[in-house]
């Protein structure tokens, strides 16, 4: 890679949405791990099993570390968050992560379902593909049930176009260079 992640840091940035709706955008913190237990908990089964792609109905304590402390040089987790201090929840969250040495890292996104519909996965996913560009990563990837329209919709506005999966046909593998702007 060609930045490190300790030089090329994202600052928090409030985005608006569609219906006038505003979030914060920013990395995700270690004392989260409610914050992030509670988000995962307010989505419907459907946003979980497309986010974790299993029955999933609680992170594990394991899944809540790596989630709130991400390697700095190989990951990004970013979540939409709304709110002040004690009232603050999360909304949204988007990750990527790579293989060390790597210069291809993989996506995912999930929002609550309050959010959907307002723009708020597309902020997230194009933060994400700024940031890996940033810190020299030259493809993304992301894994998409066959049934999560959506998504698969948004990734390919993105600029995303699908591979071969050898995950089979109920799972799309979705690739974007991030070397090219557009």
């Amino acid at each position: 890679m060609k930045a490190s992640a300790s030089n090329e840091a994202f600052e928090p940035v409030v985005v608006r949405l569609r219906r006038d709706r505003r979030v914060t955008l920013r990395t995700v913190r270690p004392q989260d791990e409610e914050k992030l237990r509670d988000a995962v908990r307010a989505l419907s089964d459907e946003s979980r099993y497309s986010r974790f792609m299993s029955a999933l109905r609680e992170l594990t304590p394991q899944m809540l570390e790596r989630a709130t402390r991400p390697d700095a040089e190989r990951e990004l987790q970013l979540v939409a968050v709304v709110g002040e201090g004690k009232d603050e929840r999360i909304v949204g969250g988007a990750r990527y992560a790579a293989a060390p040495g790597s210069t291809d890292c993989e996506f995912a996104v999930a929002v609550i379902d309050e959010w959907h519909g307002l723009g708020l996965a597309r902020q997230l996913l194009e933060a994400l593909m700024r940031t890996a560009r940033a810190r020299g990563f030259e493809h993304m990837e992301g894994y998409i049930l066959a049934t999560n329209v959506p998504m698969l919709g948004l990734a390919k506005r993105l600029g995303f176009v699908p591979v071969e999966s050898p995950e089979g046909p109920a799972v799309r593998l979705v690739r974007r260079d991030l070397r090219a702007k557009n």
